[in-house]
């Protein structure tokens, strides 16, 4: 029952992509009739010209809509035969028999091709069809497919903890507009947290006893390691970045959580497995935990000296951006865009008075935010209802996302779209969740 439930919703895209052929057919014919109207409207001596003629009379040579004249189209989608009766824009299906002796003899490399299309979370339910599927995450032909297959789409990633301390994780796929529920019994039992995402990797850090752990994995793989221990092994913020096209990731330490210490920058290669020592960050005064990466380039935000201070990865050093930041901002964000675009989000206005959420972005060339967008006040409201409350903003690939715990909301901004909408179905699961973006990939590799 199992199989054909699967291949029963298989066969629910391939009659969606039939129903497309079906509505040209019925759209070609439908203007073919109107053609054929206006050619006896124009032939007939009874119409009068500027006039709209209601006699049976003018309508010698329209199209026919009666039930005689209905149409049937025929199409023969692969692998069954399938007939549909048009009537007045109404479509009847009939039953498609599904006999497992065709679909068991599939082309493997066909239904690999299948497989890899699908909802990259569907792969938890059809791995219980049969012992093959279930080991298909090891096949490295099904891998190959979906290496080969353009992204599933953005999705939100919330991780939290349950009582007694049992790892939750649940991922909302923005193009279906769904949540699914990912395992993630499959971690260590430490006390970590969420570091970030990318490239279909998810990073975590977190305390194994009193010896601090930064350790990566693949939720849809179900695989993870532990990173060897930094030179200066202790809690210290973290980022995590992927190249696909050598299928290597790095993970970046600067500064201890806490910004009392003055540690050496440490980078850590997956292709060595090591971490490198660099150049220390200069004495900054940091007004912001959180980092943007973009361009290897890693960015954070700073009172004293005012600006940015940059790190580039492919000389190890760090310099000072005297970026000063609009007037009245009480708090930013930095957020990473596509390429070299690097954006501010944040809060103007007075603690006492009416704020507005805006969004600038960096002028490389003349080192200064503009401002490119603000938020509704409709949306300001719904989503900050008082000034006290507050927000979290991530983003990935120009979109930029707003939560607000208190609320349990979420709102998206397209930047090239210059568009704001709600995360539809967006509840987050707990108080306590940590959430970023995520892409999920099969083939992305924790080694």
């Amino acid at each position: 029952m199992e199989r054909l439930g699967f291949w029963g919703l298989l066969m629910g895209s391939v009659e969606k992509s039939s129903d497309s052929v079906k509505s040209l057919a019925l759209s070609a014919s439908t203007k073919n009739g109107d053609e054929e109207s206006t050619s006896s409207k124009q032939a007939s001596p009874l119409r009068s010209s500027g006039s709209r003629n209601t006699s049976p009379l003018g309508r010698v040579g329209s199209r026919n809509t009666s039930p005689s004249r209905q149409k049937v189209v025929k199409t023969k989608p692969r692998g069954f035969e399938e007939e549909t009766v048009a009537s007045f824009g109404k479509q009847v299906v009939a039953d498609v028999q599904m006999e497992d002796g065709i679909w068991a003899m599939l082309p493997e490399d066909l239904l690999n091709e299948i497989l890899a299309r699908l909802p990259p979370f569907m792969i938890f339910r059809i791995r219980s069809v049969c012992k093959k599927w279930n080991s298909i995450l090891q096949d490295n032909s099904f891998l190959k497919f979906h290496s080969n297959v353009s992204s599933h789409g953005p999705c939100l990633l919330t991780f939290w903890k349950n009582s007694p301390q049992i790892p939750q994780c649940s991922v909302f796929s923005l193009p279906l507009k769904t949540w699914y529920k990912v395992p993630f019994t499959f971690l260590p039992p430490w006390a970590f947290w969420l570091v970030g995402s990318s490239g279909g990797l998810v990073c975590f850090s977190g305390l194994d006893g009193l010896t601090f752990r930064t350790l990566v994995c693949n939720p849809l793989m179900q695989t993870w390691r532990t990173l060897p221990s930094m030179h200066y092994n202790q809690q210290r913020q973290l980022v995590m970045v992927v190249d696909r096209s050598d299928k290597s990731f790095k993970v970046i330490a600067t500064n201890d959580i806490y910004g009392d210490k003055s540690l050496p920058t440490e980078v850590y290669d997956s292709k060595t497995d090591k971490w490198s020592l660099h150049q220390i960050m200069p004495a900054v005064n940091l007004c912001s935990s959180k980092m943007a990466y973009c361009d290897s380039r890693l960015y954070l935000e700073t009172l004293s000296p005012l600006g940015l201070m940059m790190y580039r990865l492919d000389t190890g050093q760090w310099e000072h951006i005297p970026a000063k930041f609009p007037r009245s901002l009480l708090d930013g964000y930095l957020v990473a865009g596509t390429q070299k675009r690097l954006f501010l989000v944040g809060r103007i206005g007075l603690y006492s008075t009416l704020q507005s959420m805006r969004i600038w972005e960096l002028d490389h060339t003349k080192v200064s935010w503009v401002e490119i967008s603000r938020m509704p006040p409709k949306y300001f409201r719904a989503l900050l209802r008082l000034s006290a409350e507050r927000f979290e903003c991530f983003g990935q690939d120009n979109l930029i996302c707003f939560t607000s715990w208190n609320q349990g909301k979420g709102l998206l901004y397209n930047v090239d779209k210059k568009i704001w909408s709600w995360i539809s179905g967006c509840a987050l699961q707990s108080c306590n969740s940590q959430v970023c973006f995520y892409e999920p990939r099969f083939d992305a590799s924790v080694h």
